[in-house]
């Protein structure tokens, strides 16, 4: 039997977009420990295997605060996917009363609405089946993403080079920056090798996520993603909110009107209101595992 340092550690996912979550309310891992810790947990081989760590813990200016850390250990600044089940643990484990309630990221506050299920429970609380996020207003600018250029000029259907190839890029920040491409069929992009080029481009200075987008109707649309520090995931939450915006600045797709993203993992409903000030978006949360993980070597 192992003795030493542990954690209580949980492992979710929204539609295949897997994360290590850590009550932060119950322990307190070192901050100089947790970009490691995070590359530990993450490694499927000789960790729990996931796309990073979220740490749930108090907020000054929120209900709660949520703190992502990529695969590789940098500190992401927002998480559709991880908001969403942040949302379901904290519901579940009776750490609110609210069915409504805010989070705090790096990116900003944001609030979600759980949807509960009274025919199921978890404990005594019933069970959350999905989760209604207000990802709030997309920022358009360079400067949001950053990208070089303009700071205040916006990035739609431009044409950019790189490494030796064209592409049509619109970019977008839900609180992470987002470089969206349209493309004929998502399926056919090598996105192992074409990923890791554009995040890490120079003209994106703290590198970017990729999504490559095929406009099935004006209600529809087709996802992959290749994200920043994670690499190919099944999901990625603000990305689809980000391709929905980047089909309406193209003219694919309509303000309020709820577009189906299909993702690898499943499919999110994500509507940009005609007020622009909003973004929702609603999708599943799901329970995999509670255990300990042992730190020591």
């Amino acid at each position: 039997m192992m003795t030493g340092p542990t954690l209580r550690v949980t492992k979710m996912h929204g539609l295949g977009n897997s994360y290590i979550y850590i009550n932060l309310f119950e322990q307190n891992p070192a901050e100089a420990t947790l970009p490691g810790l995070a590359r530990k947990l993450s490694d499927v081989h000789t960790g729990i295997g996931s796309d990073g760590m979220i740490l749930i813990g108090p907020s000054e200016r929120a209900d709660f605060r949520m703190r992502i850390f990529n695969a590789d250990g940098s500190e992401g600044k927002n998480c559709g996917n991880g908001l969403r089940c942040v949302a379901k643990y904290v519901y579940e484990r009776k750490m609110t009363e609210k069915t409504s309630f805010t989070i705090e990221t790096l990116g900003g506050i944001v609030e979600v609405k759980v949807h509960a299920d009274d025919t199921e429970k978890v404990g005594e609380r019933p069970k959350v089946h999905s989760v209604t996020v207000d990802m709030g207003e997309p920022r358009l600018a360079k400067k949001d993403l950053p990208m070089t250029g303009d700071p205040d000029s916006l990035t739609i259907d431009e044409e950019v080079s790189i490494s030796g190839k064209s592409y049509r890029m619109t970019g977008v920040s839900m609180g992470n920056p987002h470089a969206v491409i349209f493309v004929p069929d998502v399926q056919t992009i090598p996105l192992a090798e074409i990923g890791p080029q554009i995040e890490n481009a120079p003209i994106f200075p703290e590198r970017i996520n990729v999504e490559f987008v095929r406009v099935r109707s004006k209600k529809e649309v087709d996802f992959r993603v290749w994200e920043r520090g994670s690499g190919i995931t099944q999901a990625c939450g603000t990305g689809a909110c980000a391709a929905v915006v980047a089909g309406v600045l193209n003219g694919h797709l309509e303000k309020d009107v709820p577009v189906t993203v299909h993702l690898p993992g499943g499919d999110l409903e994500i509507v940009w209101a005609a007020d622009n000030s909003h973004v929702y978006m609603k999708g599943p949360a799901q329970f995999v595992m509670d255990g300990d993980f042992y730190c020591g070597d």
